[in-house]
């Protein structure tokens, strides 16, 4: 493996950190969407 000029290690790190963000994003909005969901369950379930 050869090493990489430091502008292509930037151009790497950089592509990481937004592939990371995009992934946090996922899955944050997954978490908010089971939340989201069993509140709506609880709430179906009890009695008005």
């Amino acid at each position: 493996m050869t090493p990489l000029e430091p502008n292509q290690a930037d151009l790497i790190r950089s592509r990481q950190r937004g592939r990371a963000r995009v992934m946090a994003l996922l899955l944050g909005a997954f978490v908010i969407l089971i939340f989201a969901v069993s509140i709506a369950k609880i709430r179906a379930g009890m009695p008005h």
